[in-house]
C-alpha cells in the first residue's frame, strides 16, 4: 500500500483543485442549477476531465440543486445522495463525515428545520472556504463548519444523531478509526448513513498500491463484506450495505482517463467497484 501520509496529501490536493474551480466558475445565467437543463449534464469542462460523469453524474435531484448555490453543486464529488436517503426527522443534529463544498450540510440542514443543526467536517482548507460561503449565500444559520479530519472528529461523545458521508470514507487509510470516531459521537440508538464505493469479488493486487487509484475511490473501496464486519467491529447493529450502482467497464475506462489509473476490463471477470448506501446503528 503507499503510504498514508502520501495518500492524505494527495487526497487534499485534489479536492482543493476542485474547490479553486468551483470557485471560479460564474453561474450560466439566473436560473437556479438543474432548472435550464439536464441535472446530469456533463461538467467535463468544469473539472478538466470526466470525473463528474463518472461518480458524481445524477445523484441530486433538481429541486434539490435549486435549494443550494450552483457552486456547491459543481464542488460535489459523492457517490451517492445519503442526506435524502438517510431520512433526517426535524430537530435532529447531522454531522457530514468529509464535506467538501457544503451541498449534504446544507441540504441536511433544511430537512432538519431551525430545531436542528448540520455539521460537517473537513480537512480542506479550500473546501472550508467555499462551504461556509455558500452557506451564506444559501442564508442557512443551523450548519457549521469545522476543520479537522474524519480520524479525529472535532465534536464530543454522544453529540449528533445522524452521520452520513459521501463516497469519502474509502478516502481514508485507517477506516477503524473513522468507525470508531463515528460511534464514539454517535447518541445511543443514532444512525450512520453513508454513501460509499465498495468492491464485490477481489480486484487485482496492484490498485491499492496506486496513488491515482485511491484518489479516483477506488483503491481505498473496501469490500462490501468487509464494510460490515468493521461496522460490527465498533459496535454498531443494524447493518445494511445496499448497492446503489455498478460501474461497468465503460465507467472505468472514463476513470482512466480522469485519473491516469491503468484500469483493464479483465478486472471485471473477478470483482467489480460499485457505489453502495450503508446503513447501521449505535444501539440504545
Amino acid at each position: 500500500m503507499s503510504d498514508s501520509n502520501e495518500i492524505r496529501d494527495a487526497v487534499r490536493r485534489r479536492y482543493a483543485a476542485a474547490a479553486r474551480r468551483a470557485l471560479e466558475v460564474e453561474p450560466a445565467s439566473c436560473c437556479p442549477p438543474g432548472c435550464c437543463g439536464d441535472a446530469g449534464a456533463d461538467t467535463t469542462d468544469v473539472y478538466g476531465s470526466a470525473e463528474k460523469d463518472v461518480i458524481s453524474r445524477d445523484l441530486y435531484a433538481a429541486d434539490e440543486m435549486s435549494q443550494v448555490p450552483e457552486a456547491a453543486v459543481l464542488a460535489s464529488l459523492g457517490c451517492g445522495n445519503p442526506a435524502a436517503l438517510a431520512e433526517l426527522r426535524p430537530g435532529e443534529v447531522v454531522l457530514d463525515l468529509g464535506s467538501g463544498g457544503g451541498i449534504d450540510v446544507l441540504l441536511s440542514a433544511r430537512r432538519v428545520g431551525p430545531a436542528g443543526m448540520a455539521y460537517g467536517v473537513d480537512m480542506t482548507d479550500e473546501m472550508l472556504y467555499l462551504a461556509r460561503r455558500n452557506q451564506r449565500e444559501a442564508g442557512i444559520s443551523n450548519a457549521e463548519f469545522l476543520k479537522g479530519s474524519i480520524e479525529d472528529i472535532p465534536l464530543p461523545d454522544g453529540s449528533v444523531d445522524v452521520i452520513i458521508s459521501n463516497c469519502v470514507i474509502n478516502l481514508s487509510t485507517d477506516k477503524d478509526r473513522v468507525l470508531r470516531e463515528a460511534f464514539r459521537v454517535l447518541r445511543p440508538g443514532g444512525r450512520f448513513a453513508v454513501s460509499d464505493v465498495v468492491v464485490q469479488g477481489r480486484i487485482p493486487e496492484a490498485v491499492p498500491r496506486s496513488i491515482e487509484a485511491w484518489v479516483g475511490c477506488l483503491a481505498g473501496a473496501l469490500h462490501e463484506e468487509e464494510y460490515g464486519r468493521k461496522l460490527r467491529a465498533v459496535g454498531f447493529t443494524d447493518i445494511e450495505v445496499d448497492i446503489a450502482r455498478v460501474y461497468g467497464a465503460q465507467d472505468l475506462q472514463e476513470l482512466d482517463r480522469a485519473f491516469g489509473v491503468e484500469v483493464v476490463e479483465s478486472w471485471l471477470a473477478e470483482g467489480r467497484f460499485c457505489s453502495a448506501f450503508i446503513r447501521a446503528r449505535r444501539p440504545i
